[in-house]
């Protein structure tokens, strides 16, 4: 008996509804802004400004707005969801996406309630009042230069709670629930939907991320992807200028492998990395990377 013709030939719709399930699982993000420390991964009370100064002469800062704090754990997801689904929408001109609170924290794997609700919703107004200042430092590759001046990643939100009487309604609806507090649409800033554009990006697995419990771990997941967009199958960095990249508050050796470790293992648990270790060389330490194949990741 003759093999018959390949599916995906036979019904060429259900292959392109494939790939696009597929692609709807990735999340693009801006290659130059992944660079750049910009969310706190611990509990420390310093909501000072984040510095980060990677070669002479060039500074990133980044600024709480006023009376807030840096952007956190918390925050991390919701920046991540949120290119997620401007990905999905197709990237809209505009910038704009759209989407009701319920559905986001469950998207990000989050519990659905009164606490979490106004966690996302000051995540998002800090998303939007944070200052990213960058003296020589982002790479803005619509124009091929590094930027001197400011900018947020949300240029704007707005959030629409429902009326009474639309809420009332919601009981017809089965897959709506009657605690949903309104709609959000938030506008992605012109800076990073620009190097979006441009391919300036880094492409993550929205399963492989969320399964990473750790924040730290997330966070190193969207930093090798960095180095793997330029072309490094392995990857040394001075432990020193890892720490104030990623950014962790630690700075004795021993205290940033007690953070590293465990993120290290969850890595490699996940097949993200073939290898990762911290290594002594004379008086300076490093880390060392061996990524994993895309197709292992």
């Amino acid at each position: 008996m003759l093999a018959g013709p390949p599916l995906a030939r036979h019904f060429p719709a259900m292959a392109l509804a494939a790939r696009r399930r597929s692609a709807l699982r990735s999340i693009v993000l801006d290659r130059s802004l992944e660079a750049l420390p910009l969310f706190r991964l611990s509990d420390s009370a310093d909501d000072g400004a984040i510095t980060f100064s990677p070669e002479e002469g060039a500074r990133w800062r980044v600024l709480p707005g006023p009376g807030d704090r840096l952007p956190g754990t918390f925050d991390q997801d919701v920046y991540v969801e949120l290119l997620h689904r401007y990905n999905e929408a197709g990237a809209p001109a505009d910038g704009v996406v759209t989407f009701t609170l319920h559905a986001f924290l469950r998207s990000m794997g989050r519990r659905v309630d009164g606490r979490t609700y106004e966690q996302l919703r000051s995540a998002l107004a800090r998303l939007e009042r944070t200052t990213l200042e960058s003296s020589g430092v982002y790479f803005d590759a619509s124009t091929e230069t590094r930027l001197t001046g400011a900018f947020t990643i949300l240029s704007s939100v707005a959030i629409d709670r429902r009326r009474l009487t639309d809420r009332e309604q919601l009981a017809l609806f089965p897959t709506l629930t009657a605690s949903e507090p309104g709609v959000a649409r938030v506008t992605i800033s012109p800076t990073v939907r620009a190097n979006i554009a441009a391919r300036h990006t880094v492409t993550l697995s929205a399963a492989h991320y969320f399964a990473l419990s750790s924040p730290v771990a997330r966070r190193l997941y969207r930093l090798l992807e960095v180095a793997r967009e330029e072309g490094k199958v392995t990857w040394r960095v001075p432990l020193e200028t890892l720490a104030e990249q990623l950014p962790l508050t630690q700075r004795y050796p021993s205290h940033l492998q007690r953070v590293l470790q465990p993120a290290h293992e969850m890595l490699l648990a996940a097949g993200l990395v073939r290898d990762a270790a911290v290594r002594q060389q004379q008086r300076q330490w490093f880390v060392d990377y061996v990524l994993a194949s895309r197709a292992g990741s």
